[in-house]
């Protein structure tokens, strides 16, 4: 089966991703909702560190 992507610069740490065409990113990155993408791994981190400092 043939799946599309966009590749996709994180604006975080500047590394190249692939967002999948079954995934709300891909809908995002094609409609230009936003300008800032970001890889799954500093994703997780800035909601890591949202999900802590909410709780001090």
């Amino acid at each position: 089966m043939l799946m599309f992507y966009y590749e996709v610069t994180c604006s975080s740490c500047k590394n190249k991703f692939r967002v999948y065409e079954d995934s709300l990113r891909f809908r995002q990155v094609k409609e230009r909702t936003s300008k800032i993408f970001r890889c799954e791994e500093c994703y997780s981190k800035i909601r890591m560190d949202a999900i802590k400092n909410f709780f001090r």
